[in-house]
């Protein structure tokens, strides 16, 4: 039995690969060569049924025409992940927050700054989830999974750069 839906999708960043669970809920947006993303597994199911609504709205994304996304996701991370990514939904397009701004949003300490970060890192959906809008105290663009470059097109593209 299938558990697993895929499929690639252009974008500006490169292709884009979709995961989806048989229930159609998108369970990773990964970017190629990215640091911890998914590679395609014999067992998966190639099939963009499942992935129409995430086209028709990363299309409108990057056309300038949507600014918040409104797909059904499921991740697997700890709980402490969950709460890190659930706090990534609420960065309004255009802005940005700090590591440690994320860190007191979750109600984790100023020590725990390090494991957001690890977190936030691990974002499997990428672009959807914008782990993009999180940069360094100081204003500095840090790490991003899918390479500091899309990170920087990104911001440009939501006009904070």
């Amino acid at each position: 039995m299938t558990s697993t839906y895929w499929t690639n999708v252009a974008s500006p960043l490169g292709p884009l690969l979709l995961t989806a669970a048989p229930d159609g809920a998108l369970t990773s947006l990964c970017v190629p060569g990215q640091k911890g993303g998914r590679v395609v597994r014999d067992d998966w199911r190639q099939d963009r049924g499942p992935f129409h609504e995430a086209e028709e709205q990363l299309a409108a994304y990057f056309a300038g025409e949507l600014k918040e996304f409104r797909l059904t996701w499921r991740t697997d991370g700890s709980v402490f992940r969950e709460k890190v990514w659930a706090a990534l939904d609420d960065i309004p397009y255009g802005s940005t927050v700090t590591y440690g701004e994320i860190a007191a949003r979750i109600g984790a300490s100023r020590a725990a700054v390090r494991a957001v970060g690890g977190a936030i890192g691990a974002n499997p959906l990428l672009v959807v989830r914008p782990c993009h809008r999180v940069i360094g105290a100081d204003g500095t663009l840090t790490g991003y999974a899918g390479g500091l470059e899309r990170k920087v097109r990104l911001l440009t593209h939501e006009g904070v750069l």
